[in-house]
């Protein structure tokens, strides 16, 4: 009962982080934010990995699974650190997340809930192919936003975490005790063979 308490938890975390990750991808995509948008794709995979290591009894694939959360942990704190510009990070000299290609912005500087965009004509600071804008009136501002999203993505893989440790365990013990008990013996059995040494011999009969 407790095994499958486990694995149908761990399912249900893994389909969480499997639609906050889309969700995130769309609108990473929409602020072609490359950087995020490869993170995140490599992420989706992982958590397909974790449901069919889950389903399929995949210890393994569970373990690859947890040890990608380790790293995705590390990303989204980054992506906190960054937006939030703690410590050297800035966003106006920094653009890490489109690997220095573009002078894009999260998608929800424009279009955060509240926000009024208005464009600044003729700026001296407007660079070729882009325009300058004030952006005023956001109920919240777009570095919180892009924080709290990686933070829930911090709190759904810690919890997956957990999960995938637990269930890996559960299904290393039932393997080793599998195996103890001679559960593959059956198939190491092989039928007695004829040994090389004995020949059929003619019979003869007086007759």
């Amino acid at each position: 009962m407790g095994k499958c308490s486990g694995r149908c938890a761990l399912v249900a975390f893994c389909c969480l982080q499997l639609v906050a990750a889309l969700e995130r991808q769309i609108f990473d995509f929409l602020g072609y934010q490359w950087a995020p948008i490869l993170a995140n794709f490599l992420h989706i995979m992982a958590v397909i990995l974790g449901i069919f290591g889950t389903v399929q009894y995949r210890s393994r694939y569970l373990i690859l699974y947890a040890a990608w959360l380790v790293l995705w942990v590390g990303w989204n704190a980054f992506i906190i650190c960054f937006y939030l510009e703690v410590g050297q990070l800035s966003q106006d000299r920094d653009f890490i997340m489109t690997f220095n290609t573009s002078l894009h912005r999260s998608w929800w500087m424009e279009n955060g809930p509240g926000c009024l965009v208005t464009p600044v004509l003729n700026s001296r600071l407007a660079l070729e192919d882009h325009h300058v804008i004030s952006v005023t009136g956001c109920l919240l501002d777009y570095p919180y936003i892009e924080a709290l999203s990686s933070a829930l993505q911090i709190f759904l893989a810690l919890f997956g975490f957990v999960f995938a440790c637990y269930v890996s365990k559960v299904f290393l013990e039932e393997e080793d005790s599998f195996d103890f008990i001679g559960g593959f013996d059956s198939y190491g059995y092989q039928a007695p063979q004829k040994t090389s040494h004995l020949q059929l011999q003619p019979l003869y009969t007086s007759g």
